[in-house]
């Protein structure tokens, strides 16, 4: 069986005005500041965005039967989100990561149809982010035919 997967850790600090309240979406920004309005940001100067990503891990990404399992860790707190890749991702934003529980894909999409947006994330390692806590976003990226190749076709994952 060929080994099919890849890891990117990106590191990000919170900001005081990260309120986590979007139903749909999670967002990283490389930009070094957050507006009132950015309710689906949770960490800001990121030192990756989409198009910084590996080529192996946007290859797996690009997959319609990959699973990337998401862990958002500030401080010893962690939450975890399972999303699935597309063919149809770009990767290609320069300033920015963002993950969805929707379909819609854009150049910072990185992963789509998650069981989980910045509204659903624990409250305790947002409290942590409001306070400037370090964010360390863990990606990890395989295909089912990782766990088993009987699994393997281009469908839906979640």
């Amino acid at each position: 069986m060929k080994l099919l997967k890849a890891i990117e850790i990106i590191h990000a600090r919170g900001h005081a005005n990260i309120k986590a309240t979007h139903k749909t979406t999670i967002e990283i920004t490389k930009d070094g500041y957050l507006t009132e309005r950015g309710d689906c940001i949770i960490g800001v100067s990121a030192d990756k965005a989409a198009a910084d990503l590996s080529d192996s891990f946007k290859r797996i990404a690009k997959r319609n039967d990959s699973l990337l399992v998401i862990v958002i860790s500030v401080g010893g707190v962690y939450d975890i989100i399972l999303a699935q890749g597309s063919q149809n991702l770009v990767l290609a934003d320069d300033r920015k990561i963002i993950i969805r529980k929707s379909t819609f894909i854009e150049p910072a999409t990185v992963a789509i149809r998650a069981n989980k947006a910045a509204a659903d994330i624990r409250r305790d390692l947002v409290e942590l982010l409001r306070q400037g806590g370090v964010l360390t976003l863990e990606l990890y990226a395989i295909t089912l035919d990782e766990i088993n190749p009987k699994y393997s076709s281009p469908r839906a994952v979640l």
